[in-house]
C-alpha cells in the first residue's frame, strides 16, 4: 500500500521524535485514501469528506454526539433554482433538496472561502432531508482538459478492478454506452476512520460517466456524515439506488450545452 509505505518512511525520517504507532499510521493512511477517493469534486463529494478532493481513477470523498448547525443555502448568483431543477430530475420520494456548501458545513468556511467555479449547469452540493435523516447529492462536471491534467494524461483507471490494499467497491458495474461513453457505478461502505475532526461519512453510491470528448461527469449519492457540524443522523441508505443513479447521470440536463 503506497500510502502506508510513504507514511512509514516519513515516520522513520523523524529520528528523535516520538514513535508513530502502526495504528496511527494506518489511520492516517485511511484518511489519505478517503481524501483521494472522496471526491469528485473531483472533489464529488467536491467532496470535502475529509477536506480534500480526489476521484477514484484520477491518480498522478458508531454515531457520536452531534453538533448540528443550520444548513445555509448558498447564493446562486444568477443561477437561481438549481435545487428545484435538480429535484425535477430526481425520482419521487427522494426527499427535500437544498443546495449547500460542504466547505461551509464541515469546515465553517466563509462564503468567499467556499466559492467554487462550476462547469456543469447543475454542478454543486445538495443536502437531502428525508425521514429525519440527512444525506447529500454531489454533482461535478469536468472538461476534458481538466481530466487530462488531473490524471497526468494517462486516463482514468477501471475502479472495478481489484486493487491491492484497498477495500473493494461493491456492486461495481462498468459499461460502454451506445454513444461510446463509459458509465461506471459502484457502492462504497466508506469504512474509514474519522479522526482529528474528519467527518465520518456513511455508505454512498457513486456514478462516473466518461464522455467521448474526454470530459467527465461524477455524481455521488451519500447517506451523510457524522461528526462536528453534522446536519443530523445518516439516511438509512444513499438517497439514490444504483438504477436511479444510472438514470440521473445520463440526463442531458447535467451537461453543458453549446
Amino acid at each position: 500500500m503506497n500510502d502506508v509505505r510513504e507514511l512509514l518512511e516519513r515516520a522513520a525520517e523523524g529520528a528523535g521524535r516520538p514513535a508513530v504507532s502502526t495504528g496511527a499510521v494506518y489511520a492516517r493512511a485511511a484518511r489519505i485514501r478517503l481524501r483521494r477517493r472522496a471526491a469528485g469534486a473531483v472533489a464529488v463529494l467536491a467532496v470535502v469528506a475529509a477536506g480534500g478532493a480526489a476521484l477514484p481513477g484520477l491518480t498522478g470523498p458508531a454515531a457520536t454526539e452531534q453538533t448540528s448547525v443550520a444548513a445555509v443555502p448558498v447564493s446562486d448568483s444568477g443561477r437561481q433554482g438549481k435545487a428545484e431543477s435538480l429535484t425535477a430530475l430526481l425520482p419521487r420520494g427522494v426527499g427535500d433538496v437544498t443546495r449547500v456548501s460542504l466547505l461551509t458545513l464541515t469546515k465553517n468556511a466563509t462564503p468567499e472561502q467556499a466559492e467554487k467555479t462550476y462547469a456543469g449547469p447543475l454542478d454543486g452540493e445538495y443536502l437531502i432531508r428525508k425521514d429525519g435523516g440527512t444525506g447529500y447529492l454531489l454533482l461535478r462536471y469536468m472538461k476534458g482538459s481538466a481530466v487530462a491534467e488531473r490524471s497526468g494524461g494517462t486516463g482514468l483507471d477501471d475502479v472495478c478492478a481489484a486493487r491491492s490494499g484497498e477495500p473493494a467497491f461493491t456492486d461495481c458495474v462498468r459499461e460502454e454506452l451506445p454513444d461510446g461513453s463509459i458509465l461506471t457505478t459502484w457502492s462504497d461502505s466508506m469504512a474509514y476512520a474519522g479522526q482529528d475532526g474528519t467527518p465520518e461519512w456513511g455508505p454512498e453510491r457513486v456514478g462516473r460517466l466518461e464522455l467521448g470528448d474526454g470530459s467527465l461527469l461524477v455524481v455521488r449519492a451519500s447517506s451523510g456524515y457524522l461528526g462536528d457540524r453534522s446536519q443530523g443522523p445518516l439516511l438509512t441508505g444513499p438517497p439514490l439506488d444504483q438504477e436511479q443513479l444510472r438514470t440521473l447521470i445520463q440526463r442531458p440536463e447535467l451537461l453543458p450545452h453549446g
